[in-house]
């Protein structure tokens, strides 16, 4: 017997600029995420918390009572304001809540609702660290009471990760064929082709638009997240990182996106406007290349944060987002060696959008 799906009971996943109630985070505490550079980590991420907690609460996950002791005094040191902290005794594997944190869903209308959606998360087809990061949705929905919603397709159970995607919170979606249609690499969801994904998305996530990108970018460890070369920035404009250097392995598949983009249709059928982000000098460490992305900033309720990379490219990111986003302030925080964890600040964060407000019937 088919059940009612979260789209169909009203729910959609808002736009990331959509009022937010929290920020979720996980505290950093796996040192072989970032290989003999794990010391300044706690410190980048005490600059996160301390400039989101001015404009929202902020859910900071740790493992327990003795680690929650520790990030406190970090956190004191660093002024951040320890009134607008929630924490939670969430042990987890790793750090990245925008793959493996609560994805929530709200519903507007005269009974205005939030839920979490109940992906699975499996460490991007990839690792085998991952069974206590599956629980954070589950957790966190019973921390604050809401429903926890099945993310079920074709009678099995969905796995997703948030930085796959990106709305615009009006019926489209972002991702790439390279992270969700790959037959052979990092597989999610065995046997699922591009009308599931497109079927899923609308029935789940209120996305019935999809609009596929072709390959992510250079260094990507998840193969083709979304966030490190395209995002939403309004209902109608997309950001997409462009490289000019054609040696650069990151020049072609740009270059696709772009013409992709150029094509795409919205969920009204109009056209995109697309607005280019540079892309930073090439970053290496120990012969790796790492996935640094202008792409991966975070949108907070007071805040833009964008990772920088110690590049002239950084003032020019900066200001093209501060011309995007005229409502928040927009602050670079140092992402050098935060990146030598294969992700940075879209990476780490998860946002949980605010109970809409209830809407009056017309008069009739």
């Amino acid at each position: 017997m088919a059940h009612p799906t979260p789209g169909s009971q009203g729910f959609a996943m808002p736009a990331e600029w959509s009022r937010h109630q929290a920020t979720w985070l996980a505290w950093p505490h796996n040192v072989h995420d970032w290989p003999g550079k794990f010391a300044p980590i706690p410190w980048v991420f005490g600059e996160i918390v301390r400039t989101l907690a001015r404009g929202e609460t902020v859910r900071l996950l740790v493992e327990d009572a003795a680690h929650e002791r520790k990030v406190r005094a970090l956190l004191g040191r660093v002024g951040a304001p320890l009134a607008a902290i929630d924490f939670h005794r969430f042990p987890t594997d790793r750090i990245w809540c925008r793959d493996a944190g609560p994805i929530w869903l709200v519903r507007s209308g005269p009974a205005p609702a939030r839920a979490v959606a109940g992906f699975r998360f499996n460490a991007w087809a990839k690792y085998q660290d991952w069974k206590k990061d599956a629980r954070t949705p589950s957790r966190a929905a019973r921390a604050l009471s809401v429903p926890l919603l099945p993310m079920i397709h074709r009678d099995r159970e969905v796995v997703l990760e948030g930085g796959a995607i990106d709305v615009n919170g009006r019926g489209a979606l972002l991702t790439t064929e390279e992270c969700l249609l790959d037959p052979a690499v990092q597989v999610r969801n065995p046997g699922f082709g591009r009308e599931d994904y497109q079927r899923l998305f609308g029935d789940l996530l209120g996305a019935p638009t999809t609009i596929w990108l072709g390959r992510g970018i250079a260094g990507d460890d998840t193969h083709g997240h979304v966030d490190d070369l395209a995002r939403f920035v309004d209902e109608r404009t997309i950001v997409l990182c462009r490289e000019p250097d054609g040696a650069d392995p990151n020049h072609a598949p740009l270059e696709e996106n772009r013409e992709r983009l150029e094509g795409a249709r919205l969920q009204d059928g109009s056209r995109p406007q697309v607005v280019f982000l540079p892309m930073p000098a090439p970053l290496h460490l120990d012969g790796r290349r790492l996935p640094a992305s202008y792409a991966n900033f975070y949108v907070a309720n007071g805040a833009v944060l964008v990772p920088t990379f110690n590049d002239p490219n950084d003032r020019v990111a900066l200001g093209i987002l501060g011309e995007l986003f005229r409502d928040r302030a927009v602050v670079g925080i140092h992402a050098v060696d935060l990146v030598w964890g294969l992700g940075t600040l879209h990476c780490l964060s998860q946002q949980e959008p605010a109970l809409p407000e209830p809407s009056k019937a017309l008069p009739g």
